[in-house]
């Protein structure tokens, strides 16, 4: 479909067009919070580190109110280009989407309506104690998840969590996943050294080597993930036997898929991954090359192109700056298909460029 290109297994990812187009999806955004979030240099996800707390939930108060509520503005990279919710926020606004948010685990709450997990902000993966009550977490998720298949057509599932693709490495490598120098990063120059540093600390930490957590995604969590990890999972465990799940997002989807694979394999039938054109193009980074280890997974790419854009804070996606998040990708394809392609890219960008101009007070 115009506006969608596909990788991966092909033959999944146009039956999944086939089965989801015109149907109506339900998104919703997994959230948390961390202590490696804060890490200097680990997470472009606000202006400094220690704001990096606020990013999630001023991510979903931006995708339910269309304005942010616990900080002023809006979240931004260091050079001070907006949040991909933007681009989420757009599309379903576009598709008229119903929108969810459920949290793993968060030290700033949004002043929005959101199903708490229970979870706590988690900690540092240096210290080898990363997610309290991970289990509890996948439970309530799976519940929630179950609910959910009961009423969508399909469900489409992004994040909003800083430092996420070193959680993502860590419980990659934990659990024998080849991901050394191939996760993603919101940064032009991927910083890997530093993240494979904060994982082989965190390993140590707990005495663990690679492939050591294979059969253990539970203590591959506890250890070395993140909140949003097992909220994000519960959600596929639960509906993904009944519904389709397009898991929106880059490389942290992995992360996720290789949790639910070792737990329930039976969900996999019903995956699918969505995710932006920037992030495929990124050459510091290589999804369909961990995917591949995991399951032969079908890849819809929205095919979004913000060079033309009056503004340079959304050209810079051109540059290598951010290229994913809060499901921005799964968002802008959920979009187009449940127009059955009325809707798309060139009309995205011009809603995206509305919503930039209220937002930033041009």
């Amino acid at each position: 479909m115009r506006g969608i290109l596909i990788k991966g297994n092909e033959n999944k990812a146009k039956y999944f067009i086939r089965e989801v187009g015109g149907k109506k999806p339900v998104f919703i955004c997994a959230i948390g919070s961390s202590e490696v979030g804060k890490i200097p240099g680990i997470s472009a996800a606000g202006k400094n580190p220690e704001l990096t707390d606020y990013t999630p939930p001023a991510d979903v108060e931006l995708l339910l109110y269309g304005r942010c509520k616990c900080i002023d503005s809006v979240p931004v990279t260091p050079e001070g280009i907006p949040t991909p919710a933007l681009i989420t926020m757009s599309a379903l606004e576009l598709a008229n989407i119903p929108i969810f948010i459920v949290a793993g685990g968060l030290r700033i709450k949004p002043h929005a309506p959101f199903i708490d997990l229970g979870g706590m902000h988690g900690g540092d993966i240096r210290k080898g104690l990363a997610v309290a009550n991970v289990k509890e977490i996948m439970e309530r998720a799976e519940l929630i998840g179950k609910m959910f298949a009961k009423f969508s057509d399909y469900l489409v599932i992004g994040e909003s969590m800083p430092g996420g693709t070193t959680t993502t490495l860590a419980i990659l490598l934990a659990m024998g996943i080849d991901a050394m120098g191939k996760v993603s990063s919101s940064m032009p120059n991927n910083p890997h050294n530093l993240k494979i540093k904060v994982v082989e600390e965190g390993m140590k930490a707990i005495g663990i080597k690679f492939g050591d957590f294979k059969n253990d995604p539970i203590k591959a969590i506890s250890h070395l993930g993140d909140p949003m990890i097992p909220a994000f999972s519960g959600l596929i465990l639960g509906a993904g036997e009944e519904i389709p799940i397009l898991m929106a997002g880059g490389t942290q989807m992995v992360a996720i898929l290789a949790i639910v694979s070792a737990i329930n394999n039976k969900v996999l039938k019903n995956l699918f991954i969505g995710t932006t054109r920037w992030l495929i193009e990124d050459k510091s980074s290589d999804l369909l090359g961990i995917v591949k280890q995991i399951h032969d997974l079908g890849i819809l790419i929205a095919n979004l192109d913000f060079s033309t854009s009056k503004y340079e804070g959304l050209r810079m996606y051109e540059k290598g700056f951010v290229k994913e998040g809060v499901g921005a990708g799964g968002a802008a394809i959920a979009a187009i298909l449940k127009s059955k392609g009325k809707i798309t890219p060139k009309i995205l960008l011009k809603r995206i460029e509305e919503n930039y101009e209220r937002l930033m007070n041009i």
